[in-house]
């Protein structure tokens, strides 16, 4: 009886180290920003741009140092454009096709269409104009 309570702690240790999540350097990760402030109905939406060496959590799915990249658009903004008051958020996927995906709808909702037209202004942000930077998070837990 107690050698098959010790195999069963061992499966049970072994399942629960396994399933702890693994932050890996993803050799590229797709991304585009978006900025919009309450103050006006202009929306600015970057283009997708391939970012090399992104950091990535395999459990969540999660890009790691998200508001870094919010904040370099942010920052973009307040000095490049004199706009600070700008809110921005960074989508990501880890194919051209999902941030494609992505990037289409949010397009949709801020362009509308036929039947619902939109109240929004959009602009676009180039990569000559802005382009996102790798974040190191190798040291940070």
């Amino acid at each position: 009886m107690k050698y098959y309570k010790y195999i069963l702690m061992t499966l049970l240790f072994c399942v629960a180290m396994g399933a702890e999540a693994k932050r890996i350097q993803a050799p590229h990760m797709y991304m585009f920003g978006f900025a919009a402030s309450f103050k006006d109905s202009v929306v600015y939406i970057t283009e997708i741009q391939d970012v090399k060496n992104v950091w990535y959590d395999t459990k969540s799915k999660f890009l790691l140092g998200r508001d870094n990249y919010s904040a370099q658009l942010k920052d973009y903004f307040k000095d490049k454009m004199q706009m600070p008051d700008r809110v921005c958020m960074v989508f990501f996927a880890k194919t051209m096709k999902e941030a494609e995906k992505k990037y289409l709808k949010l397009r949709k909702k801020y362009l509308g269409d036929a039947k619902h037209p939109s109240t929004y202004e959009v602009r676009y942000v180039t990569t000559q104009d802005f382009q996102f930077e790798a974040v190191d998070m190798s040291e940070e837990q």
